[in-house]
């Protein structure tokens, strides 16, 4: 089957360009950009809407196995189609962990019967538990992306060092998670005066700027490929430019969270809002937009971490962190977009092209020759979000009641359409 894409706004995040234009697509690529729609092919008409790559989510939590009661495979890929979400990057911290080839394979058979992409990353030492590195690999010859332990700091400096000094030698990628692990256990607040006056505990934005520089240190000492999964801090911005500068192999990602969210949200101890890190001072969540206006901030996820009521039915110091974000990461970047600060092709940079580079994947272009895997949606269509309308299993989002910006209208997968309806 051959699509044509016709009066559509093309947002290109390699040519950093939002134009007018067309696009068709054969056997699952894209074959022909802005030429006009060859004899029999199906049309689908965009009527000015934005067409765009489909979005890489770099760091979801998916329950299976272990956790099928807050998310399984198949309620998270519906909800990433829906959310133009056509590459799912899932964390390894399942129960048990993903650290061992037979459990890697085990879930890219369960990956391979979903209708977007699913790839995993693998734990960095067994069972998250920091005491013994993985055999990095067999399971990076199993299909693992990259490597990590997620929010669990590997405190032991040693065997951190081992790890990226046998990551290096194998050309594999390490995902770090940047916090001084003694300064920010137990904070379910970052401090200053907000976190003093509601008695919650907290921990300086110091916490991730130590941690940095330790895995840094480290990077440089040992020429592994690196990446910083969340920076959330101004503090941090300038330990990462001058990494960069003296030739570091590293990039960086933060949250849709840190980005559009502040210390107040927090309100009125509202546990949808206790994430990990907690949520930063206005000052920072400012200094993050402006970094990935220019690049500096490298990756933009949701970081998307299903919490089930009981969890989050709790005192808020004590209530499981994390928020849902597949269906929610289109509306929320939305709001960067509406406010000037962003544009849709750095922010498609940021959610497809950079994510798919950094990893080895295919897909975030819409060149001739990439996959088919698209996103159509009307940045400014409003609506009110009910948390108990999302797809995934657990609704703990702090979107819940917002008015947002954004609808995604259909999703296409190597060229099959797999939210939105039929082609017309």
């Amino acid at each position: 089957m051959i699509l044509h894409f016709q009066n559509a706004r093309l947002i290109d995040p390699e040519a950093l360009t939002d134009e007018p234009g067309s696009l068709t697509v054969q056997d699952g690529l894209i074959v022909a950009v802005d030429d006009d729609a060859p004899e029999g092919a199906r049309i689908v008409d965009c009527a000015g809407r934005c067409l765009a790559p489909g979005i890489v989510d770099w760091g979801v939590k998916i329950g299976e196995p272990g956790e099928r009661h807050k998310e399984s495979m198949r309620s998270a890929a519906l909800a990433a189609a829906a959310g133009g979400v056509t590459t799912i990057v899932a964390r390894p911290d399942t129960k048990p962990a993903i650290d061992a080839p037979e459990s890697l394979e085990f879930v890219t058979r369960r990956a391979s019967e979903q209708p977007v992409r699913i790839r995993h990353q693998a734990a960095l030492t067994r069972g998250r538990e920091g005491r013994e590195m993985v055999e990095m690999g067999f399971l990076q010859d199993a299909g693992a992306v990259a490597f990590t332990d997620g929010v669990r700091v590997v405190e032991n400096t040693k065997l951190l060092s081992r790890c990226m000094t046998y990551a290096r030698g194998i050309g594999a990628l390490i995902v770090g998670h940047p916090q001084d692990a003694g300064l920010s256990r137990g904070a379910a607040a970052t401090s200053g005066k907000f976190a003093s006056l509601y008695g919650l505990p907290s921990v300086t934005p110091l916490a991730e700027r130590m941690g940095l520089e330790r895995d840094l240190a480290l990077v440089e000492a040992t020429g592994v490929r690196w990446h910083a999964d969340q920076i959330t801090t101004a503090g941090a911005l300038a330990v990462l430019d001058r990494a960069r500068a003296a030739g570091l192999d590293v990039t960086a990602g933060t949250s849709i969270h840190h980005l559009t969210l502040n210390e107040f949200d927090v309100g009125d101890y509202r546990t949808f809002f206790r994430l990990t890190p907690p949520l930063r001072s206005e000052d920072d969540r400012l200094a993050l937009v402006e970094a990935v206006a220019e690049g500096r901030i490298d990756v933009i996820g949701s970081f998307h971490t299903p919490q089930d009521e009981e969890a989050k039915r709790l005192p808020f110091e004590v209530a499981a962190p994390g928020a849902v974000g597949l269906e929610t990461l289109l509306p929320a970047a939305m709001r960067l977009y509406h406010q000037g600060g962003v544009g849709l092709a750095q922010l498609w940079r940021a959610m497809s092209l950079n994510p798919a580079k950094r990893l080895g994947l295919d897909g975030g272009r819409l060149a001739i020759g990439a996959p088919a895997d698209l996103v159509l949606f009307d940045p400014d269509a409003p609506f009110i979000l009910d948390r108990f309308a999302l797809r995934s299993k657990s609704k703990n989002t702090p979107f819940d009641g917002a008015r947002m910006e954004g609808r995604v209208l259909g999703t296409w997968v190597e060229g099959r359409r797999v939210f939105g309806g039929e082609d017309a």
